[in-house]
This record gives C-alpha cells, sequence and structure tokens, in this order.
C-alpha cells in the first residue's frame, strides 16, 4: 500500500539501489596515475623518504636520489670519493633498491657528482 501511494505521489517507482551506479575516485587514482606517467615520481619520492635505510645512514648523508626515468635511478652525490664508493657497491645497492621498489621498477642505476 505504501509503495503505492509513493508511485502515485512521486510518479515513479523508488529506486532499487542508491548506491548503484556511484563510483568513489579513490576507485580510479591508481589507474589514472599510471596512465598519466605519474608512477615514477611517486616511487621516487618514496626512495628518497627510505634512502638513508637502503644505502646506510653514511652514504646518505652525502648522496639523494634525484629523479627515476624510464626505469634508471639517478643519484646525486656530494663528492667524487663518494661517487666512487657507490661504484664499487653498485650491484648490493640495486638489489636493495629493486628489493623495496618492486624489481620491475628500477633495471639500472646512474651515479652523478653535483
Amino acid at each position: 500500500m505504501r509503495r503505492q501511494v509513493r508511485r502515485e505521489w512521486h510518479g515513479v517507482d523508488d529506486a532499487l539501489d542508491l548506491n548503484a551506479n556511484v563510483h568513489r575516485a579513490s576507485d580510479f587514482v591508481a589507474e589514472i596515475v599510471r596512465l598519466a606517467g605519474l608512477a615514477d615520481g611517486m616511487e621516487e619520492q618514496r626512495l628518497q623518504e627510505i634512502w638513508s635505510e637502503l644505502a646506510g645512514e653514511f652514504i646518505a648523508k652525502g648522496s639523494v636520489p634525484v629523479s627515476l626515468k624510464r626505469g634508471c635511478l639517478t643519484i646525486r652525490v656530494t663528492q667524487p670519493s663518494m661517487r666512487f664508493h657507490l661504484e664499487q657497491m653498485r650491484g648490493s645497492l640495486l638489489a636493495k633498491i629493486q628489493q623495496a621498489a618492486g624489481n620491475d621498477k628500477i633495471q639500472s642505476l646512474r651515479i652523478s657528482v653535483g
């Protein structure tokens, strides 16, 4: 009876599910970021945050990851001696970084003085 009165009053039936076609923006953010090519920037920020854990406190004081483009992480160091030190431990450092970021994200390291 109530349903019939509401139908006559509103002119239509009640909606079956008001949230049926409603989507949250958070459902699409990851895909939008991936399509826009911004995922590398997010990885870069995450690496900067955990850099001292990955490289060690001594190395982190004299170096910083500055960019991640097409799988190549660029690390800027303050002195040529620090660059030499990082070149010597390139393999183990790359393995630690790959483990933290996911093996498919970073394939190589580039170390620059500056």
